[in-house]
């Protein structure tokens, strides 16, 4: 029986170590050496995170679910684990891969909405590693899951169960997020946008939630040039008309790192609480069943052609 694609799941990397934070800065800027502030400042939010994030333990427990669920209907299936900044790089597992005999590559990217600049990135770091074997493998990259049924089931079930938290949970307006990127980078034909907002509307009517908004987090420096409302903007909005309990559910993201234990549970929590409300947060996919069960119905269809294309 022939071999099975190897699955490769990749996620934006983290390092496990305050000690890394420069270098890993280094890695996300493409080279570029950050000044020491910048390398402090981030520094910071480790360190208030305690010292790294769970991002790699959680890829490799999805790593593990997904190769575990898959075998089951494809035996021999093999999952991989590979980050895009940091350790164990893309382009380093694609060579192990090829070296260890895989036919071809099935490549996702931890986050189901496509834009050329996030999930073309995940792509181009797998080509580069295939150039290095000199002997490259199909390929074939799933762009987008956004709308997978497992996917919205387990958003939806964490909203409804989230607004439990609050006194008067039909009053709480759910705040959907997403990671901003800059402008300048997202061609008017990108999907990224129409997608998220799909995934948003297939929630609200999952769950029947009655107030929600969409804003965006984590952007970088210079914000007016990334792309809005900006999840602070969004906030200072509905708490001046009156809300006073919010519920963000970053659908943009499906593992517990740095833009949730930080820039959600830390500065957006204690932002909200300046201005008078209360902001919780849906819990992360992590290796959630369900979400399992998304990425593999997404595979499913490949798997059964075991083909690829460059």
């Amino acid at each position: 029986m022939d071999k099975n694609p190897a699955v490769l799941l990749m996620a934006y990397g983290s390092p496990n170590s305050l000690d890394e934070v420069g270098e890993y800065l280094r890695q996300v800027r493409g080279g570029r050496l950050p000044t020491p502030e910048e390398v402090e400042r981030l520094r910071d939010r480790y360190r208030q995170v305690g010292g790294q994030t769970p991002l790699l333990k959680i890829t490799l427990a999805q790593a593990k679910a997904l190769e575990e669920k898959l075998q089951s209907d494809w035996p021999g299936s093999r999952v991989y684990v590979g980050m895009k900044h940091w350790h164990p790089f893309i382009e380093d597992v694609v060579e192990t891969i090829v070296s260890e005999g895989a036919p071809s590559i099935i490549g996702l990217a931890l986050a189901p909405h496509y834009s050329k600049l996030s999930i073309g990135g995940y792509a181009d770091a797998v080509r580069r590693g295939l150039a290095r074997t000199g002997r490259p493998a199909p390929f074939t990259m799933i762009e987008s899951w956004h709308d997978q049924q497992s996917l919205i089931v387990a958003l939806s079930r964490r909203v409804r169960d989230s607004l439990e938290k609050f006194d008067e949970p039909s009053k709480a307006v759910v705040l959907f997020t997403a990671h901003s990127l800059p402008k300048k980078f997202v061609q008017d034909d990108d999907p990224y946008l129409s997608q998220l907002q799909e995934t948003a509307q297939l929630v609200v009517s999952k769950s029947g939630i009655e107030s929600w908004d969409f804003a965006f987090q984590s952007a970088g420096q210079g914000v007016d040039s990334w792309m809005g409302p900006s999840l602070k903007e969004k906030i200072a909005e509905l708490s001046g008309k009156g809300f006073r309990e919010l519920l963000v559910c970053p659908v943009g993201f499906v593992s517990d790192h740095l833009e949730i234990l930080y820039d959600l549970d830390i500065e957006a929590k204690g932002y909200a609480s300046s201005l008078g409300a209360r902001l919780e947060r849906t819990f992360s996919l992590n290796d959630d069943p369900e979400f399992i069960e998304a990425i593999a119905s997404r595979l499913e269809p490949l798997l059964s052609r075991k083909t690829g294309t460059a």
